[in-house]
């Protein structure tokens, strides 16, 4: 079984992954416990690069590293031989290390050590090689010197500026700079190739110049080499001719233009087609480089298919194209195009893709015991395909001893019941004509018993519904197998919900709370056995269960977003907020509370993405929302008048930010400079969506307009005004609107109408032709023109009759419109007569109907409305006096010659008259009549009380009705006991005349309660009754008695037991109550109505019972008004006998009927109930 290390972390401890592959075989851990007596062969751990060049001014350092049980003893070889260390005062090797150090700080010469070095690890169990090590100084040679001539070309030519740089280790850097160190400037026209030269597809007169310099950079020895300056001459053709004139008599010999225009052509590479060869891994570099006039562009494609896209860049201007990490899929044809608007030129570039060898399979270290089986492999590819070699400990295995364990082919060798003695060091070495490769594998032969490399008691927590693996890791030879157990249990863990891995861990899918306990893992070879225990906890996971939500906020406001966490109470909790994936910004605004982010006068900075991450130590939670900050819109700007007319025009703006809120209209206002300046009115709104209006205009205006942006936060500023904009005056276009005619006098017509404003007069000038004439009678129009007015009086006119008028506007440019005629009426006077043959018939006591004759309508000088009647109480029946109670009125349709009076006082005399009513008011009224209304039933006396209770009597004192309503005949009585079983007792009935104002009854029960009704009565009936209670006195002795009684010790036992009874008996009815009981109204009613409408019960003479609470509340049958007043007999009167009243009946106060009191005077009652203190006593008469 093969063990491969992976970087897992428990307890601190690395953990180690037991793999189960084909192959038996293990990794040996780097735990020192296990290290401390385990045998290993050698193994490289550091080497320096294959090929390696060193600065020839610094010491020589060649790494060799390796590892091993017991320490590896080492030697090197130099260039295929041994290497003798000791012979060389300048070689150290370092202490327990295979590097080599070689002193040349003292004379020595670099070169002298140039050479392959190969380094060897040893010890008793084999031998490690490392690579071939190729050692090379750095070199940076001088520039070869030559006098270079200097460039004179024609403008418009191509040019190529050799650099050549001397060959180094490794190549320089190449790059161009002038006298002052400076770069100089390159362009798609003039650039750098691959070699370093400096390419000018066509030149300039402005390419002159005598410093072109070539630097080398070389950077293992940080030097840079400079070649000579080159000097460049660009001669224009006006030189030229210049020049040659002087030899050819002024003729012109070479015209006025520079080279003329030309097709590109290739400066490198040259020909149509060239090849290219590169390595697997490397990068391919493609360069084209094209001269012609004007500059041709360069363009890449690949023939054979599509350039990588991630893989593929242009440099220097396009004129490169670079892959990198190249491939076998990367070979192929490439075209490069140059191009100008005189035509094209192509060059195809064949990529032959070669690779040195890499592995497909490295071999790896076998770890077996004694009598198993294992396998190394080594597979490697490349172009061509790489052969492989075998060696053991560093020799070729052809040349090592047989072992008959091994049987080798040609990318494996097997092995099969090895022994101790197999153990040994291999190398395999694949290589071909671009390269190698060496790796060391060894085979260590080991039997070791169990051990358990996990910490012991490590605890393990997890979130619940996830996946829970608790490690096991062992080390042993052979392989220990792991079986695993929990809590206390002697069952094995196998099958679902567990599943046991091959490295020993124990998986859990879906782990439960169940699952939560003491686990131990058992590790056993051939050798022995190991056990650990550790734990797993399964806790509740981390969730957000109010999440913040999408906000949208006026800018100033303040925004909440809610984020609200259910945890395991065993972790700690710890909330995150971020805004865009970053800490809050540290501003006061922000405040983070236990469940919330509140953000404080939102400015737009704080639009973005909030998230809250609510963490535990096992797992997290996260939830985002989004922050929009809206706000008014910013104003428009640049507006633009066009298009103009005299009575339209075009205006346009830009509009203003939206602030994240959509603008839904804009508002068009203008300002009239000339009639109405600094106001702004309201022209017109157009949709969000544009940016132009289509104006109409008013003639004689001085226009400047605004726009104001509007979106659903508001309104913005308005736009700075447009410019001003007059347009010519003309004629008006309308005359006032809202005309009318009427008297205010009964000798005049006023002539009003809504004057016209400024901008609607369309010129100077403006005045009103006012006209009239009396209507039905043949003569003209008078007509006046006035100005600056809203109203003309015509004087001297007939009483209310008909005119026709108009009024039509005019300016200095003309008059307006043709106005409409309108008629109206002189003024109105009072009517000249009443109303005739007035008569009343009283139909009750509270109501009566008056009928009169209709007035001649040429007495009503004007719009006849109705008639009313006036009328007043004069004095009571009852009494001789005047009383005077001031005029009452009711209206009447014109067309109506009755009507009824309600709402009267009845056995009272009143007084009435009826008068004809037009708009200018009230005529004469008619002659006064009297009649008087009968009696009616009175109202409740005034007050009734009880005072001077005894121990047999009480004494009842009252005040007669305050409204009488005819002549009283006496007063009624009725009375009745209560006892303390909350029963009442028999109800007696007693007349009182009506000159008495108190009464005393006598022969009462002594320490009794009784209910009083009592009303007044006329000869139409008995009127409201008011109620009142009383209570009589105790007897002294009686009362003594009793309390010796309630002072015994029985008693109060006895008293004890009824109050818990009863705290009982209300404890269930409030249950029952609460679950819906029903408490029929009807029964409560019966049991304690007003004795005046309870029908008695005539077989036993009981009444309904009595309930007196503590709080002293009236009797449910009781219909006392809180006032002490009693409401009168309902009337039959209706308000739809009177034309314009409603269904409802009312009384005589004009209260509604139906309406109840259920609240009790309490005054006198509560007065006289305090001679009945609460005590035991009471309560035992309740049982005598």
């Amino acid at each position: 079984m093969q063990l491969k290390r992976r970087g897992l972390t428990s307890g601190g401890s690395p953990l180690i992954l037991f793999m189960c592959q084909l192959i038996a075989a293990l990794d040996v851990p780097l735990d020192p416990k296990i290290l401390e007596g385990l045998q290993q062969p050698p193994t490289i751990t550091h080497q320096s690069p294959k090929d390696y060049i060193i600065d020839p001014r610094e010491n020589i350092v060649i790494q060799c590293e390796a590892k091993g049980k017991p320490t590896p003893r080492f030697s090197w070889t130099r260039n295929g031989t041994h290497f003798d260390t000791d012979k060389d005062s300048r070689v150290m090797m370092k202490p327990n290390s295979g590097t080599l150090v070689i002193d040349i700080s003292t004379g020595g010469k670099p070169d002298a050590y140039e050479g392959i070095y190969q380094c060897s690890a040893r010890n008793e169990h084999g031998t490690a090689v490392s690579n071939n090590i190729v050692i090379r100084q750095s070199r940076s040679p001088l520039w070869s010197k030559e006098k270079l001539q200097p460039y004179i070309v024609q403008e418009g030519s191509s040019l190529v500026l050799p650099c050549r740089p001397p060959v180094g280790l490794p190549p320089p850097i190449i790059f161009w700079m002038d006298n002052y160190f400076q770069r100089l400037p390159q362009s798609n026209r003039v650039s750098q190739g691959l070699n370093g030269d400096l390419y000018f597809s066509n030149l300039k007169v402005e390419d002159t110049r005598s410093d072109y310099i070539c630097y080398a950079r070389f950077n293992h020895t940080q030097t840079i080499q400079q070649k000579q300056p080159i000097s460049v001459k660009v001669l224009s053709m006006d030189a030229i001719n210049e020049t040659f004139a002087a030899f050819l008599n002024d003729t012109e010999f070479f015209g006025d233009s520079p080279v003329g225009e030309r097709r590109p052509t290739f400066l490198v590479p040259t020909g149509q087609n060239s090849s290219k060869l590169v390595l697997r891994g490397e990068i391919l570099k493609l360069e084209c480089i094209a001269e012609g006039l004007p500059t041709p562009e360069i363009h890449w494609m690949k023939e054979s298919g599509e350039l990588p896209i991630k893989k593929t860049f242009y440099e220097n201007f396009q004129k490169t194209l670079k892959i990198v990490a190249v491939t076998e899929a990367d070979g192929g044809s490439y075209r490069c195009t140059a191009k100008n608007h005189l035509g094209l030129i192509h060059h195809t570039i064949k990529v032959t893709v070669k690779s040195a060898p890499h592995w497909i399979n490295e071999p790896k270290n076998l770890i077996l015991a004694p009598q198993e089986t294992g396998i190394l492999l080594c597979r490697a590819n490349g172009n061509p395909k790489p052969s492989i070699t075998w060696l053991m400990n560093g020799i070729p295995i052809e040349n090592s001893p047989d072992d008959p364990s091994r049987n080798i082919g040609d990318d494996a060798i097997v092995f099969s019941d090895v022994q101790k003695d197999s153990s040994a060091v291999y190398q395999c070495n694949a290589s071909n004509e671009y390269g190698y490769l060496l790796s060391n594998a060894f085979v260590n032969v080991l039997a070791v018993p169990p051990r358990i490399l996990t910490a012991s008691n490590h605890l393990y927590q997890v979130i619940i519904s996830r996946p829970a693996l608790l490690d096991c890791l062992t080390f042993g030879s052979p392989v220990p197998k792991v079986q695993w157990f929990k809590d206390n249990h002697a069952s094995v863990l196998d099958g679902e919900p567990y599943i046991v891995h091959g490295n020993g861990s124990l998986e859990i899918h879906v782990a439960q709370k169940a699952d939560s306990g003491k686990y131990t893992c058992v590790g056993i070879n051939e050798l022995g056995k190991a056990e650990n225990v550790v734990h797993l906890e399964v806790k509740e996971s981390v969730r957000i269960i109010a999440q913040p939500e999408y906000r949208v906020v006026q800018k100033a406001g303040t925004v909440v977003f809610e984020c609200r966490v259910k945890h395991d109470p065993s972790l700690e909790l710890t909330i995150t907020w971020l805004k865009d994936e970053n800490s809050l910004p540290e501003d006061e605004r922000f405040v983070v509370g236990k469940d919330s982010l509140t953000i404080t006068d939102v400015t737009e900075v704080d639009e973005g993405t909030y998230t809250c991450i609510a963490n535990t130590s096992l797992d997290k939670d996260i939830a985002r929302a989004e922050l929009t900050v809206v706000d008014y819109p910013d104003p428009p700007s640049d507006l633009e008048l066009t298009d103009e007319h005299e009575r339209s025009i075009q205006l346009t703006w830009t509009p203003g930010d939206d602030n994240n809120s959509p603008i839904e209209k804009f508002i068009i206002e203008y300002e009239d400079g000339l009639h109405d300046p600094d106001v702004w009115h309201n022209l017109t709104e157009v949709p969000g969506q544009k940016t132009t209006a289509h104006l109409k205009l008013s003639p004689f205006v001085w226009y400047s307009f605004r726009v104001i942006s509007v979106n659903k936060v508001g309104r913005s500023q308005p736009s700075s005004p447009s410019r001003q904009y007059q347009t010519p005056g003309a004629a008006p276009d309308e005359n006032p609107i809202i005309v009318k005619g009427a008297g205010s006098e009964p000798d005049n017509f006023v002539i009003t109408w809504e004057p016209l404003t400024g901008i609607q007069s369309n010129g100077p000038g403006l005045q009103y032709k006012v006209s009239w004439r009396q209507k039905d009678v043949n003569e003209e129009f008078t007509t006046i023109k006035v100005a600056n007015v809203s109203k003309y009086i015509v004087s001297a006119t007939p009483t209310f009759v008909p005119y026709e008028f108009y009024v039509q506007t005019i300016n200095d440019f003309g008059p307006g419109p043709e106005p409409l005629i309108h008629v109206g009426h002189s003024g109105e006077d009072l009517p000249m007569v009443a109303p005739t043959n007035v008569r009343v018939h009283v139909e009750n006591s509270t109501l009566a109907e008056v009928h009169w004759d209709a007035v001649p309508a040429k007495s009503v000088r004007g719009i006849l409305k109705g008639y009313k009647i006036y009328y007043w109480k004069e004095r009571s029946l009852n009494k001789r006096k005047r009383r005077n109670t001031g005029k009452s009125s009711l209206m009447f349709d014109k067309n109506k010659t009755h009507g009824k009076l309600p709402g009267l006082e009845p056995f009272s005399h009143y007084v009435l008259n009826v008068r004809a009513v037009n708009g200018k008011g009230d005529g004469p009224p008619s002659p006064d009549q009297h009649f008087e209304t009968p009696e009616g039933v009175p109202g409740a006396p005034a007050f009734l009380k009880v005072t001077d209770p005894t121990l047999d009597s009480l004494t009842l004192e009252w005040s007669p009705p305050v409204h009488r309503n005819g002549i009283l005949t006496g007063y009624t009585l009725r009375y009745q006991a209560i006892n303390n079983t909350h029963k009442l007792g028999p109800l007696l009935e007693l007349v009182i005349p009506a000159n008495e104002t108190s009464w005393t009854l006598k022969n009462l029960n002594y320490s009794t309660r009784y209910k009083f009704y009592f009303h007044a009565q006329t000869s139409k009936g008995p009127g409201s009754s008011l109620t009142e209670e009383g209570v009589t006195i105790m007897d002294e002795a009686m009362a003594s008695r009793q309390v010796d009684i309630a002072t015994q010790g029985w008693f109060i036992g006895l008293m004890c037991a009824i109050a818990l009874l009863i705290l009982v008996l209300l404890i269930i009815c409030f249950i029952k109550r609460n679950k819906g009981g029903k408490y029929p109204v009807k029964e409560k009613e019966d049991a304690h109505a007003d004795p005046e409408i309870q029908p008695m019960k005539e077989d036993d003479g009981t009444f309904g019972e009595y309930s007196d609470t503590e709080d002293h509340k009236p009797l449910k049958g009781s219909r006392t008004p809180s006032n002490g007043t009693v409401k009168k007999e309902d009337s039959d009167d209706s308000l739809v006998d009177y034309g314009e009243g409603g269904e409802g009946q009312f009384n005589e106060d004009g209260s509604f009927i139906g309406q109840y009191s259920g609240k009790k005077e309490k005054e006198t009652a509560e007065g006289n109930e305090s001679s009945e203190a609460p005590s035991p006593v009471n309560a035992m008469n309740s049982f005598v």
